[in-house]
């Protein structure tokens, strides 16, 4: 696994199409039991070498009711975005992921994963990819129906404070299902 991972994060294939050098941030081991598919890292995780560590990864700890300990411990989570570098910024947020990492990293890295209980699906990119024919017209349809997905996917918006207007929308996202997920995750890293 490490080597695979090792082998990601030294990838140029798209180094022509980014704003920045390569950097693919990429994280996980054997025995990851949850699996964070998020869109792509954020300017601040390129520049810092670490996912999720910025308002919208400690809305996700929140989420997901995790301390960062238990979130960057690589036997629990494991994370393989999308896109696995930086894919510049876009009128509203950043660019969508580079369409070169999932096809040619992904089916690789899950053959590594031997120990994983729940896929954490974050955002349209990854449940599109994930999710196929299944997938609902919308992410908050997705969201709505997400026991459809269970038990090995959990369907979730992006916790960005760009979707703060998604959140204050659908209420009932954060006053239920978030203590689902809560309950679920408890279960699965004790």
């Amino acid at each position: 696994m490490q080597n695979l991972l090792s082998e990601i994060r030294g990838c140029e294939v798209c180094k022509a199409h980014l704003p920045l050098e390569p950097r693919p941030i990429v994280a996980g081991a054997k025995n990851s039991k949850i699996i964070v598919i998020g869109q792509a890292p954020g300017r601040k995780a390129h520049v810092e070498n670490k996912p999720w560590d910025d308002p919208s990864g400690r809305k996700l700890r929140e989420w997901l009711g995790v301390t960062d300990e238990d979130f960057y411990d690589p036997n629990n989570f494991g994370i393989i975005p999308m896109g696995f570098c930086y894919p510049g910024k876009g009128k509203s947020g950043d660019l969508p992921p580079r369409k070169e990492c999932a096809p040619l990293w992904h089916p690789r890295v899950w053959e590594e994963f031997k120990n994983v209980k729940l896929i954490l699906l974050i955002g349209k990119y990854a449940q599109d990819q994930y999710l196929g024919e299944q997938a609902k017209k919308n992410l908050t349809e997705n969201v709505l129906h997400h026991k459809e997905f269970l038990p090995k996917y959990f369907v979730l918006p992006h916790p960005s404070p760009v979707n703060r207007f998604w959140r204050s929308k659908n209420p009932w996202f954060e006053e239920d299902v978030v203590g689902e997920l809560q309950e679920l995750v408890a279960k699965i890293l004790k």
